[in-house]
């Protein structure tokens, strides 16, 4: 019976210095390396060097000074440590009440506004950093009146800060809701 027993423990103890310690290691040491700002979560920091947040998960804004995100179902509202969906389907009748509740508040801003789908709709993991132009357009009126701007000017720093596809076909053009907002405050600080 030992003989069948010491191959295996120096196997799984093998394998686990293998699988377990040096694969991680080496992963860890080429992304540090190649990508060390998004190995590092993508963090934004001041002008101090104070995180601020990150460029890859979203974050609550609810003044009305800034650019909102849209909808979250992670925990109580982008926790990062409680990422999910809702797992509600569209038949569900809670769904289709948050989602009404969500476009009756959006059409008391702006009453002849056509309400873009991520305005009123969560994302799969809850933490989506980004909407579409559609709804970052939708809230430029508001912004500028909470900030005393003209519209003019919070709509150019909402059109600066559109991404593309990704390579000209992935994906849809989005807005970077932290990145807008630390733009709107640089440029009407207080």
């Amino acid at each position: 019976m030992l003989s069948h027993l010491r191959p295996a423990l120096v196997t799984m103890g093998l394998f686990t210095a293998l699988l377990g310690l040096a694969y991680p290691l080496a992963v860890t040491g080429v992304a540090q390396a190649a990508f060390p700002y998004q190995a590092n979560g993508s963090l934004v920091r001041d002008a101090k060097g104070t995180v601020v947040g990150s460029a890859l998960i979203g974050q609550a804004f609810a003044a009305p000074r800034y650019l909102h995100p849209r909808p979250s179902a992670a925990g109580a509202g982008y926790d990062a440590s409680a990422s999910s969906g809702s797992n509600m389907g569209p038949m569900n009748p809670a769904l289709a009440e948050r989602v009404k509740a969500d476009a009756d508040a959006l059409r008391v801003e702006d009453p002849g506004a056509i309400i873009p789908a991520d305005a009123v709709t969560t994302s799969g993991s809850g933490l989506d950093p980004d909407i579409s132009p559609a709804y970052a357009d939708l809230q430029a009126v508001r912004i500028a009146k909470a900030r005393g701007l003209a519209s003019r000017d919070v709509q150019a720093v909402i059109d600066a800060h559109v991404q593309g596809r990704l390579l000209g076909f992935i994906g849809q053009p989005r807005v970077n809701v932290l990145a807008v907002n630390r733009a709107l405050d640089a440029r009407a600080p207080g």
